[in-house]
């Protein structure tokens, strides 16, 4: 009703109503809007309809926005004010909102709409890059999809499915059950819901009916207005894309209403099928003018695109059809005769045209097989159609698509649309033709198709209802005919055929790619395939169509000079007959599989045979293939063989009702072999003038996509030939074809004429190959699916082992997706299951990151490698080799045979028995002529033999035993056989018989100079003449050619009688009866051989042995009754040649006798070869090549293995195993000084003030060590918005927040002493323990800067590889000249006593270090200074509140000492427990590094009043003089001072080098202080009532003799000190509550003493270790206190181990403990007089710190994607491009985005150096992998995620579930932590700030 009305208010366009004249625009919309809607309620309406026509006519006038667009188009300075385009447009949209909600608020409309929605289906539309889903398990058509939401709340665990992303864009097919199984619908989508939704109240949507045709026409009216058709030729894309722009707005808003469910959705079907809106609205008849102008643009631009309104014709008459062309009647297509020449003239021709193709003439078809109105005619009934026709002229709008798409849902809709598109379908194609961006729009095109057509039962309806097959099949043909030329095949003058042009756009750009794959989309439909193979006219149709790639991308054979460009054509070719010809053909192939469906087959047949006669016709083809040409592509074979083969496998067809005659059946063999014969010659060479491409060809023709459609299908073909033909015609014709035949000569000399000597070698092993692939391949001849990709899966096993993705590529599977053999399906998995052996990924440190692979079992090698499959599927020839070599390998290992075997003879399938005949090639004479003739020459060892032919000439005579055909009747008839015929060959044709009959003689032609032109009589020639040819007796000369030619002419004879235009005059000299060069002549050569004669001495031959063979039956008669012995099945050629005299021998009684008499006739020995000096220079080449290859492989494997076990020892960085003898402390024990060896040049000697050597060693900032933590566990990588990281308790917060508590309230310069910095951004020093002279060092890096290779490096940043192990570096640290680390003279124990040493060590440090004199030596110490300061920032060093102070170098000093000292701590596993053992200890340059950092730190004295050693070792007298001063900041109480950095600063501060005695002295006054410090933590920890205890129980003993020495004193000492302060009175109540739960033995106060001492200990022990060379002992984990302590003398040594070990025994005071433990805690206590809180914090510190890790990472990868792919960033709150999150703290960052770039650094590289000091480990989530950037380059590491078959999906690209690898993650973690990135990764490349 409310639709017919609005159809009337829109017949009735009056002009505006005078009410709603200029003042209406002020109207309130909202009021307007809803009292329009009261108005068109009431039952009579048509006023309000008139009203509300009027004013939509105003608001939505199409005028205004355009004429503003053109004036901002012309300047565009117009467009962004308040009058431009925009403000009408925003207006006329908040109108059509209001009007739509009738007053209401839109967002409630909206919401009250959705609730209305009945949807079973989600049909979500995406773009390209979207990730979606597709499982295989639930899907019926291929192109199955499904959004991420969809998909993760369906069940399909177990299933086969992966992610993706969207090439061109998609919709989810949740809730379609036409395309995916129910099952896997989501819980959304799972219920048919339309049964409880309510209906849909009348007024809801009563005004969307009225508003939107008026709003659609508005926007169809901007499109017509803003198209202007593009001026010659010149794209304008620009204004298209303005003109889209301005439209935005609007199709937004269309594209949000097909959000609001499906009852909206339903109402924009109705407007836009409606066909009465349109025709009232379009027709420009009303007095409107702008209307009437809008139609017209709107014919203009239907007649540009060269269509015709069909009402219109009389107006342009009908120009446009060309004058060849016929409408067809109905669906019969009339006959096809395609006619040449007729030029067709629409306009885009014309454009081509001017591309001037140089010579190539374009020729032009114009076949009646085109139906003008597919063509040329369209006619818009409905918005919907013209909608689409705007859209395919703008090309394809993104938004545009988006919109048509979502409306899908909805079924009527989705009919209408299908239909439209398919009557747009040649409009589409033309556009495409022409466009700039073909590759978006084909992706914009197949976006649609594929949600069309992927529907079986709608593609039925359109084939029914809209010719849909016709139509595509003549889009496709007339879109190639734009680009056909002639056929240069065979005769180029006068051949009739045409091709398509491959370097044509169209083929190189893959333009037709949208079609054709539409095409195969539909030919997957059953019902849709069945129509096709049932019309007879499509069938020719597309017959037509596939010749046109018959003979295309033509090679001749450059035979001068090299091609001059060699072109790259043969990509679109390849490409173009896999998409275009066969994949269309294996999808009609999958619905040929049951009987039912013979009569297609014969359709098919019957037509391809046609094509092809027509073709042959066509390029005039004889007999002959025209010499040095050669096409790779031969659709029309190919379909041919395929629809046979299919026939006979599956339909139970009888082969010969579908083969044509003899005559047929040799053409057709013509140009299959032609290829397998190029292949051959292309292996040898012979093509290499035509370039690279060839080869390329050559590859590409057997590699694993094209194989089934192009090798396999020509192999088949020529097997059916041959099973067919008369079997000496098919053998001769192959050694012609490979130009071999003057080769198979019993003269030691011949003359090639059509062949170089040097290719003829390869030529023949190529012919005899073929001949064995041709005869032992099975794989169209009786094998089953299974079988076949069994076979094809040990032949890619036995190559290489394989991963599971990269078998998966090299098994041909059937391209068609419905085919059955799906990648992964189930028959896949047991079949590899049952011939494999998975290898799990090994990880070796430091190597490459290995994959999982399968490897074949040991059964497989034995039983079922066939090296013949092998050949068929190498696409280098290097893998046959490759697997010969792993075949050799395993008979080794499994002992098997020793030597170097020949490949084995495999038992084949048996064969169909439609191809019985095949086996006739191996039993007629020519082929036993050619096998006899290269066994003697062998044998007489002539040129150009080679192992491989007598392999091969070994497998054929094996594969005829095996395949003979009858028992001999008459064996003793034939006994006279020799005597008897004299002049032929052989007497039969079996090769059973054959093989004993004995030749005597032979005639040759032989050239003059032949060695047997002999003129003695013939019974001298019988042992010393080597010669040989094709004849016998005295009689004739054989000659293959002329065998040939004469079967040849029987064959034309028998099958047809225009033979006389058959015959060909003999007039081609290169085939001249051999009498005709008159420089050969005839000699007699005496041969007295049988095959069987020459197989034993040829056993001789190879075993080098006389009499070497003995028949096994003689001895173990039992060999002759079971015929298969393991010892034969693996073996070289002497096995080989056992084998086939065992069953020769076994095929006939008489073979057996006749080798037991060739055996007892002792064979004369053969005497030895005079070579003369011609033969000797041509005495293969290969020989030399071959020993010269050897040679090198030797030298190579050696060369390998040194460098191995250099590696092993010098570069190995996580082995502890290999004690490398390290140069630094090598040195004898008599020699005092240390010598250095220079890796430049090599001279060994001291380091000296003039001359210093320095250690190569890699300076590096890092933050490792500030991100230890106290827990064990580690932190896990955030997953949902909930869990997040805050570093607050990494080891560098904490830090950090001490020094910057302690600079609050003490002296700066003071506080700066008292804690260690570098924890983030410490500069570690590693070596790789080489060393060189320094001035050495410069010129080398001299000489890396001249250096013009591209380097990983950066020279000018003092970046090198040690020249001697490659190790990354970039600095040298120079040694200091003096005497060895071991006999140091200071190491002797002093008797001093403690207070002396003091005095010393305070004397010592009190003289300022002058800086030695400006010596070679000092400039590279400051120099070295500098690196180090450099390496890391500005932030990390300056800690001071006034910047550059001493003290801040001081501190930095310092502390990277200290860095590098908790490194090594940590790379020792966080404890010294496994001793000195560790190579980090060799391979260290502490010693040298402390040097350097001593003589500096020496410069800056500390004034003695502020030395800490002071307030250590003495009592300070006058307490309360500090306290005076009170606007003074006060010194850092001693308490507070961290004592490792004490340790370090009273160290560097002496002079070097140290004495043993000063050091221990140092260390037992800083323990004393440690000890202290222990106490009191632990008092400040526990409670007032521990407190008490304790203090009680301490004052009992303190009177006792070691009271000093005795923890509890103490104790009890420090709480009655620190309780005069306020420390402990601060506490309240709760505080302690928790810790009072720790009841505290004294064996547990004994362990929190000695954990809070034990970090110290380690640190000092390893200072010692380094300092003094002093091994560090081993010991269990509980005594490392003790032993540490004993190992640093602070245990007494008579000091007893039996009671348990009390740490306090280590004390020694150098004065009385209470006196100075109580100056300690005055200062403590005066500071908390008025900070007790932050004193109590300052007290308490955490030492036990535990070892850094990585972040945890989840199990599952799709956890992480799922979470961070779609994240915003938090700092430009986009969702970036490639997200990437760091591994060590969480942070999400942008990798690469410029939106996040602070000054010319990517946000990657700033969190690097914000995060790891210049180190950053980063996921990269849409990549899985993970990148490292360090400083100024960065790597790819790999990755940590494996799928289930233990592999990496670098970019997710089979997105196929991963799984974290621990072992790997491990790996990173330990390479983070030992700081190795930079010598283990070997591929950096420089980023650029741009990551």
């Amino acid at each position: 009703m409310a639709a017919a009305a609005a159809a009337a208010a829109v017949a009735g366009a009056q002009p505006p109503q005078p009410e709603l004249s200029a003042p209406g625009l002020v109207l309130d919309k909202a009021a307007t809007a809803a009292h329009l809607k009261a108005a068109l309620s009431r039952p009579d309406n048509r006023a309000g309809a008139e009203e509300l026509q009027a004013l939509l006519e105003r608001v939505l006038s199409a005028e205004r926005p355009l004429a503003a667009a053109a004036a901002a188009a012309g300047e565009e300075a117009a467009a962004g004010g308040a009058g431009g385009p925009g403000a009408a447009e925003e207006e006329a949209l908040e109108w059509c909102k209001c009007l739509l909600a009738g007053g209401g608020g839109y967002d409630e409309f909206c919401a009250a709409v959705r609730a209305y929605d009945p949807a079973a289906l989600c049909g979500l539309v995406w773009t390209a890059n979207f990730v979606a889903y597709r499982c295989r398990t639930c899907g019926i058509s291929p192109c199955m999809s499904l959004c991420a939401e969809c998909f993760h709340q369906g069940d399909h665990t177990g299933h086969d499915f992966n992610m993706f992303r969207s090439q061109a864009g998609g919709a989810c097919d949740c809730g379609d059950s036409n395309v995916m199984r129910e099952s896997g619908f989501c819980k959304r989508h799972q219920i048919k819901s339309s049964s409880n939704i309510p209906c849909v109240p009348k007024d809801l949507l009563m005004m969307s009916e009225f508003v939107l045709p008026r709003f659609i026409f508005c926007l169809i009216q901007y499109l017509r207005e803003g198209y202007n058709e593009p001026a010659a030729d010149v794209p304008s894309e620009k204004d298209l894309n303005k003109v889209l722009q301005l439209l935005e707005p609007q199709i937004s808003f269309l594209e949000d209403l097909t959000k609001m469910g499906g009852a909206m959705r339903s109402v924009l079907t109705q407007v836009l099928t409606n066909q009465q809106n349109y025709k009232d609205l379009t027709s420009g008849l009303g007095e409107n003018a702008c209307a009437k102008k809008s139609h017209e643009k709107y014919l203009i631009a239907l007649k540009s695109s060269g269509l015709t309104y069909p009402e219109d014709k009389l107006v342009y008459g009908i120009q446009d059809a060309s004058p060849g062309t016929s409408t067809l009647a109905g669906q019969g297509f009339a006959g096809t005769t395609a006619t040449l020449g007729q030029l067709d003239s629409s306009d885009e021709d014309d454009q081509d045209g001017s591309q001037g193709l140089g010579k190539r003439k374009r020729v032009k078809l114009s076949s009646s097989t085109k139906d003008q109105s597919i063509m040329d005619v369209l006619k818009h009934k409905s918005f919907l159609e013209e909608l689409l026709f705007w859209t395919i002229k703008y090309e394809f709008p993104q938004k545009m698509v988006t919109f048509l798409l979502n409306m899908l849902p909805d079924q009527e809709y989705k009919v209408a649309f299908t239909k439209t598109f398919v009557q747009h379908y040649a409009f589409i194609m033309k556009t495409l033709k022409k466009s700039h961006e073909s590759d978006t729009m084909s992706n914009r095109i197949v976006h649609i198709s594929v949600q069309l057509f992927s529907n079986e039962e709608l593609a039925r309806q359109v084939t029914e209802e809209c010719q849909l097959l016709d139509i595509m099949v003549t889009v496709l043909l007339y879109m190639m005919e734009s680009c056909l030329i002639k056929s240069e095949l065979q005769d180029e003058e006068n051949s009739l055929h045409v091709v398509v042009n491959c370097g044509e756009a169209l083929l190189k750009n893959n333009t037709y790619w949208p079609l054709v794959s539409d095409f195969i989309n539909i030919l997957s439909h059953q019902s849709v395939a069945k129509r096709f193979l049932e019309d007879h006219g499509l069938l020719v149709t597309w017959m037509n169509f596939v010749s046109f790639f018959q003979g295309m991308n033509l090679n001749k054979r450059e035979l001068n000079e090299h091609v001059e460009f060699e072109s790259q054509t043969y990509y679109a070719a390849f490409a173009a007959e896999l998409e275009a010809c066969a994949q269309p053909m294996w999808g009609l192939l999958s619905h040929c599989k049951v009987r039912e469906t013979q009569e297609y087959t014969r359709n098919v047949v019957r037509y391809c045979l046609e094509a092809l006669q027509d073709w042959f016709d066509a390029i005039n083809f004889v007999d002959e293939p025209a010499p040095n040409q050669v096409t790779f592509h031969l659709p029309l074979h190919r379909y041919y063989a395929m629809f046979l083969s299919k026939a006979v496998k599956c339909q139970e067809l009888d082969l010969d009702s579908v083969l044509p005659d003899q005559e047929m059946l040799m053409k057709l063999m013509i140009h299959p072999l032609q290829i397998q014969a190029s292949l051959a010659e292309i292996h040898s060479n012979m093509w290499v003038r035509n370039g690279l491409q060839i080869k390329g060809q050559a590859m590409t023709y057997v590699q694993s996509h094209f194989c089934n459609s192009m090798i396999d299908p020509d192999i088949y073909l020529l097997q059916v030939c041959a099973s067919r033909l008369d079997p000496d015609y098919f053998i001769s014709s192959v050694f012609e074809r490979f130009k071999v035949v003057d080769l198979l000569t019993m003269a030691s000399q011949h003359q090639n004429t059509v062949l170089d000597a040097e290719h003829e070698r390869s030529m023949l092993e190529g012919a005899l190959t073929f001949l064995v692939i041709l005869l032992s391949l099975r794989l169209h001849l009786g094998m089953s699916d299974d079988e076949i990709l069994r076979a094809e899966m040990v032949a890619q096993l036995c190559m290489n082992d394989r991963t599971h993705s990269s078998l998966l590529d090299l098994i041909p599977e059937n391209p068609n997706p419905k085919s059955g053999i799906i990648p992964g399906s189930y028959s896949f998995e047991s079949v590899l299951s049952a011939v494999a052996d998975f290898k799990a990924p090994v990880f070796e440190p430091g190597g490459s990151m290995q994959q999982g692979m399968y490897t074949p079992k040991a059964e497989v090698w034995d039983q079922e490698f066939d090296p013949v499959m092998v050949i068929l599927r190498t696409v280098y020839r290097r893998d046959v080799q490759s697997a010969m070599d792993r075949y050799t390998a395993f008979l080794k290992q499994s002992g098997k045979f020793p030597g170097n075997p020949w490949p084995p003879y495999k038992k084949r399938t048996p064969l169909h028995p439609s191809y019985k005949g095949l086996m006739r090639l191996l039993h007629c004479k020519t082929l036993h002529i050619v096998l006899f003739t290269l066994l003697y020459k062998i044998l007489m060892d002539h040129q150009n033999l080679s192992e491989h032919v007598l392999c091969m000439v070994l497998y054929l005579i094996e594969l005829g035993l095996e395949n003979s055909v009858e028992e001999e009747s008459d064996e003793e008839a034939s006994v006279c056989g020799p005597e008897r015929c004299h002049d032929s060959w052989f007497p039969g044709s079996n090769l059973v018989s054959n093989m004993r009959h004995f030749i005597n003689y032979v005639r040759v032609r032989v050239p003059e100079t032949a060695p047997e032109v002999k003129r003695d009589p013939p019974a001298s020639t019988s042992s010393d003449s080597l010669g040989s040819s094709q004849n016998s007796g005295t009689a004739q000369v054989f000659s293959l050619v002329a065998e040939r030619r004469k079967k040849f002419q029987e064959i034309i004879n028998r099958s047809s009688s225009e033979a006389n235009q058959v015959v060909r005059p003999k007039s081609s000299s290169k085939w001249s009866a051999p009498g005709s060069a008159p420089q050969l002549t005839t000699a007699i050569l005496e041969i007295k051989e049988s095959i069987l004669s020459l197989l034993i001495k040829l056993h001789h031959k190879l075993s080098g042995k006389q009499n070497s063979y003995y028949p096994p039956w003689l001895d173990d008669i039992d060999v002759l009754i079971q015929p298969e012995i393991p010892k034969y099945s693996h073996g070289d050629g002497i096995t080989s040649v056992e084998r086939i005299l065992l069953k020769a021998a076994l095929q006939s009684r008489m073979n057996k006798r006749i080798i037991e008499e060739i055996c007892r006739k002792v064979t004369p020995p053969v005497p030895p070869k005079k070579i003369t000096a011609a033969e000797k220079k041509t005495m293969d080449k290969e020989e030399r090549r071959q020993k010269a290859r050897e040679r090198q492989q030797k030298l190579l494997a050696e060369f390998a293995s040194r460098q191995k076990s250099f590696m092993e020892t010098a570069m190995d960085v996580d082995s502890p195993e290999n004690d490398i003898p390290m140069e630094i402390t090598a040195a004898e024990p008599q020699v005092s000084e240390a010598v250095y060896d220079c890796v430049i040049c090599g001279q060994s000697g001291p380091s000296s003030e003039d001359r210093p050597t320095g250690l190569v060693v890699l300076l590096q900032a890092s933050s490792v060590l500030g991100q230890c933590r106290d827990n064990i566990e580690p932190k896990k990588l955030p997953v949902t918005e909930e869990e997040q990281i805050y570093p607050w308790d990494t080891c560098a917060a904490v830090h950090d927040v001490r020094l910057s508590l302690l600079q609050r309230y003490f002296k700066d310069s003071s506080c700066l002493l008292a804690v260690s910095i570098g924890w983030e951004g410490g500069v570690y020093v590693q070596t790789c323990g080489h060393t060189l002279h320094i001035d050495c060092h410069k010129s080398y890096m001299e000489s890396l800067r001249n250096d013009q290779v591209l380097q990983g490096f950066s020279v000018d940043k003092g970046e090198f590889t040690c020249p001697l192990c490659r190790q990354f570096a970039n600095s040298v640290l120079p040694c200091y000249p003096g005497s060895n680390v071991e006999n140091n003279p200071w190491q002797r124990a002093s008797s001093k006593g403690i207070q002396d040493l003091i005095k010393e060590v305070k004397e010592l440090q009190g003289r300022p270090g002058a800086f030695p004199s400006e010596t070679n030596l000092s400039k590279e110490m400051e120099a070295v200074m500098k690196d180090i300061k450099n390496t890391t920032q500005k932030k990390y060093r300056d800690y001071s509140k006034t910047p550059g102070s001493p003290d801040n170098d001081f501190l930095f000093m310092y502390s990277v000492a200290r860095t590098n000292l908790e490194l090594e701590l940590i790379h020792r596993g966080g404890n010294l427990c496994s001793g000195g053992a560790s190579t980090t200890g060799k391979r260290s340059c502490l010693n040298q590094l402390f040097h350097v950092l001593a003589l500096h730190m020496r410069l800056y004295s500390i004034d003695s009043e502020y030395n800490p050693w002071r307030k250590l070792t003495q009592l300070v007298e006058e307490m309360n003089s500090q306290l005076g001063n009170e606007e003074q900041q006060p010194e850092v109480p001693i308490l507070y001072h961290d004592v490792t950095s004490l340790l370090l600063i009273q160290i560097l501060m002496m002079p070097q080098p140290l004495r043993k005695d000063h050091f221990t002295c140092i260390v037992k006054v800083l323990f004393n202080l440690l000890y202290t410090q222990a106490l009191v933590a632990l008092s400040v920890k526990c409670n007032e009532e521990d407190r008490s205890a304790w203090k009680h129980t301490g004052a009992l003993k303190k009177n006792t003799c070691d009271a000093e020495k005795s923890y509890e004193v103490l104790l009890s000492f420090v709480i009655t000190e620190l309780s005069k302060g306020k420390l402990y009175h601060e506490e309240a109540t709760q505080e302690c509550a928790m810790v009072s739960l720790v009841t505290w033995s004294p064996e547990s106060l004994e362990r929190c003493l000695q954990d809070f001492c034990l970090p110290f200990l380690r640190i000092t022990s390893l200072l010692q270790h380094h300092l003094f060379g002093e091994d560090l002992p081993s010991c269990q984990e509980e005594e490392e206190f003790s032993v540490l302590s004993s190992c640093l003398g602070l245990l007494p040594t008579f000091y007893q181990t039996e009671h348990p070990f009390i740490s306090a025994s280590c004390l020694d005071w150098p004065v009385p403990a209470f006196d100075i433990i109580s100056q300690w805690c005055f200062e403590i206590n005066s500071f908390t007089e008025r900070h007790a809180e932050q004193g109590k914090a300052l007290l308490i510190q955490e030492s036990r710190w535990k070892l850094p890790h990585l972040l945890q990472l989840p199990e599952n990868y799709n956890t992480i994607f799922q979470y961070y792919h779609r994240k915003t960033c938090s700092v430009c709150t986009k969702v970036p491009k490639d997200p990437a999150v760091c591994l060590v703290c969480g942070t999400f960052v942008c990798l690469k985005g410029l939106c996040c770039k602070q000054q010319s650094y990517c946000e990657c590289v700033l969190h690097s150096q914000n995060c790891g000091a210049g180190t950053g480990i980063f996921l990269l989530i849409n990549a899985s992998v993970i990148i490292i950037i360090r400083g100024h380059r960065f790597c790819l590491w790999g990755s940590v995620y494996l799928d289930a078959h233990g592999e990496e999906d670098r970019d997710l690209r089979r997105g196929k579930p991963l799984y974290i690898c621990k072992e790997r993650y491990k790996v990173l973690e330990q390479q983070w932590i030992s700081h190795t990135f930079d010598h283990i990764n070997k591929r950096w490349g420089p980023h650029y700030n741009g990551l």
